[in-house]
């Protein structure tokens, strides 16, 4: 398979059949300067949208009604003799005709009731379809009419690939005639499982109909931790991610962190939208285009930005000026970020890859966040992975620990390797016991929680050690959930809980939250370190995700740093923590990637009508790219590394070596520098 190309677009076309004149201001020579002049070198166009029209004649679907030409062939022809590459589109998940047409084919739910985008017969959007039933087969001759009418395209993108609890006719025959019962969740959850795997079994057989080589990518929204057994469908991974649309700035990186172990090319998917897909006349700012691309290449990523084309087939002037803006810096960049690999010092073996959790895994998404914001270099990795490269591996907060498991960090451990745990993390799968020597003793759950109605209330309170405290914290801290108990024997302690005087309850409770803390300690520790495992007797990951104290992260910060030692931290810096900072490796040389992009919350919840954005959420603006001054970041690279570089401007920096590491002081810059140490 060719290499992905750095600078494509998504462009999504999903159009009612009560909009006329479809295509009727297509202009070839318009749409190739567009493309060139926003230095755009791939574009997915459509052959059929969620609506479930086609672009093109065909003798399987049906031609949008008021689409009098083949627009798809006038697209497709202009953008390859540009020179640009051009994937082909298919909505899978979602038909609105076929679900029209075939209504017994649309997914429902136990109950009887639709799932997806539009569960309710009057409710607009989009038709959820069941991959048990005939509809299958029609998505599949679909892609095999696409394949045979653009034999050299690009690839094939296949969307929207979910599959819920569906109990259609079709679902159910398959449940009996595989002895599942529909009346229990864990057998519904099987035959939806197993109807994905057909999905993708027969239609990367269709994609690949003609072309052993085609490229194809199965589009969920998300790219799932530790499920290796959907993998070989696909021939490179893209990393939907619209950081206003409903993921957030903070998933792209710590899915980059996981993608990047895999043996795949991978892109980045951001969109040009203020918020998400199908925004019409909605104009991200073009500083947050231009840091959201430079994040991308930072974290190993080719560059993908989603747009939506007008009914009329003219490609937005406004929409292409604020993606150039963006593309022409990528373009300059793309040398130092060709095959490059990340470095990573330490890893977080992923919550959600253990507990199939859904995107945005809380242990997972606060690991991330105090590891970013701290400036490790880190990554994500699933249990198949190698454990032998890395100096630590966090289990965040809920990795409990079976005998496979632990076997295979005993064996890292036997080689020197160091273990974070937090939370019920380390504990045995299926009985209250740690899995290791961690220099305490168990002793279960803390008794102090709130009621159950109100999940919101304070439990415990922790005092860390003094040069483990952030500065400004001299007194107990209010944890927001229970503590395990432990009582530290043979390591040493992190520092101790104090317990409230009472629970929360209707007889008893004080002031508006919190039940204060005792003013005598409770016996129990807050942490351990013994030999070459750390361990945080709350969920500090799921805690720093769901309030963001800065005090916890400067707990759980220095602890990690005081555990790993200098020999374990290859990156330090002043930058801020709404920083980011990342290393990689091409072999001959290295390359630091620094970002800088304050983000602000603008405007209050949201509610918009269908996609990841539906059930509400507050917009998180980039717009000023304020200049960062006086940036020093100190390294530990190999005594080979003697010049430096800013790039691709490819100014000399000077730098000095003291203790094994190297010390570089950076001239002010805004958005994104990268530093090039050839060896």
């Amino acid at each position: 398979m060719p290499a992905l190309r750095f600078r494509q677009i998504h462009l999504d076309f999903h159009t009612s059949p009560h909009i006329p004149a479809i295509g009727a201001k297509f202009d070839k020579k318009k749409w190739q300067d567009t493309l060139q002049a926003a230095a755009v070198d791939s574009i997915t166009l459509f052959s059929k949208c969620h609506h479930g029209w086609s672009y093109h004649p065909t003798t399987v679907g049906k031609i949008h009604p008021h689409l009098s030409f083949d627009l798809l062939r006038k697209q497709y022809d202009a953008t390859k003799e540009a020179g640009i590459n051009a994937p082909i589109y298919l909505s899978a998940g979602l038909d609105n005709l076929a679900s029209y047409e075939h209504p017994e084919w649309r997914e429902v739910n136990k109950d009887g009731a639709y799932t997806g985008w539009a569960q309710r017969m009057l409710q607009a959007g989009f038709h959820m379809m069941d991959f048990h039933s005939p509809y299958l087969d029609y998505l599949c001759e679909q892609i095999r009419e696409a394949v045979r009418l653009f034999p050299d395209c690009d690839g094939i993108f296949l969307d929207i690939i979910s599959q819920y609890q569906s109990c259609t006719r079709w679902s159910l025959e398959f449940m009996k005639a595989n002895g599942l019962n529909p009346l229990t969740e864990e057998d519904r959850k099987e035959s939806s499982r197993l109807a994905l795997e057909k999905y993708y079994r027969l239609t990367t057989e269709a994609a690949k109909s003609l072309r052993a080589d085609m490229p194809i990518f199965h589009n969920g929204g998300h790219i799932p931790r530790g499920r290796h057994d959907i993998l070989p469908y696909f021939s490179h991974l893209e990393l939907e991610s619209l950081p206003t649309g409903g993921w957030g700035y903070d998933h792209f990186p710590t899915s980059a962190k996981y993608t990047c172990n895999l043996p795949f090319e991978f892109m980045g998917m951001t969109g040009k939208f203020h918020t998400t897909w199908g925004e019409f006349g909605g104009y991200k700012h073009p500083n947050a285009l231009r840091y959201e691309c430079a994040a991308m290449l930072a974290y190993g990523a080719k560059c993908s930005v989603g747009d939506q084309l007008h009914p009329s087939g003219e490609l937005d002037p406004s929409t292409y000026e604020v993606i150039g803006a963006a593309y022409r810096e990528v373009r300059d960049k793309e040398p130092w970020c060709r095959d490059a690999q990340q470095v990573f010092d330490i890893v977080v073996l992923s919550s959600e890859s253990e507990n199939y959790n859904e995107r945005n895994n809380w242990p997972d998404d606060g690991a991330g966040r105090v590891l970013l914001e701290s400036h490790f270099l880190f990554g994500l990795i699933d249990r198949t992975m190698d454990f032998s490269p890395y100096k630590a591996i966090i289990l965040p907060d809920d990795i409990r620990i079976d005998e496979e498991l632990k076997a295979k960090l005993d064996a890292y451990l036997a080689k020197g390797g160091k273990l974070v745990l937090s939370g019920e993390s380390g504990l045995w799968k299926g009985r209250e016991a740690f899995a290791f020597d961690i220099g305490a003793e168990y002793h279960g759950l803390s008794p102090s929680h709130p009621p159950e109605d109100e999940p919101n209330r304070g439990h415990d309170y922790v005092l860390p050690l003094p040069d483990l405290r952030a500065p400004f914290v001299n007194m107990p801290q209010v944890m927001y959930s229970r503590s395990h108990r432990i009582r530290v024997t043979g390591g040493q302690s992190l520092g101790q809980i104090f317990d409230p005087y009472f629970n929360r309850t209707w007889e008893h409770f004080c002031s508006h939250q919190h039940t204060p803390n005792q003013l005598e300690p409770s016996g129990f520790d807050c942490g351990v370190r013994h030999g070459n495992i750390l361990y945080f007797a709350h969920p500090v990951f799921l805690h720093y995700r769901a309030y963001g104290a800065v005090a916890y992260r400067e707990f759980i910060v220095r602890a990690l740093r005081s555990f790993l030692g200098e020999e374990g931290i290859s990156l330090r810096t002043n930058l801020p923590s709404t920083a980011r900072v990342s290393l990689t490796s091409q072999g001959d040389r290295f390359v630091l990637h620094l970002l800088y992009a304050p983000t602000i919350a603008r405007g209050g919840v949201i509610q918009l009508s269908g996609g990841n954005a539906s059930g509400g959420c507050s917009v998180e603006v980039i717009e000023d790219l304020p200049p960062l001054h006086g940036t020093e970041v100190h390294l530990r690279l190999p005594e080979k590394i003697t010049k430096a570089f800013l790039v691709p401007d490819g100014t000399p920096v000077p730098f000095e070596r003291q203790g094994g590491a190297l010390t570089v002081r950076l001239p002010a810059f805004s958005c994104h520098q990268m530093v090039e140490f050839p060896s």
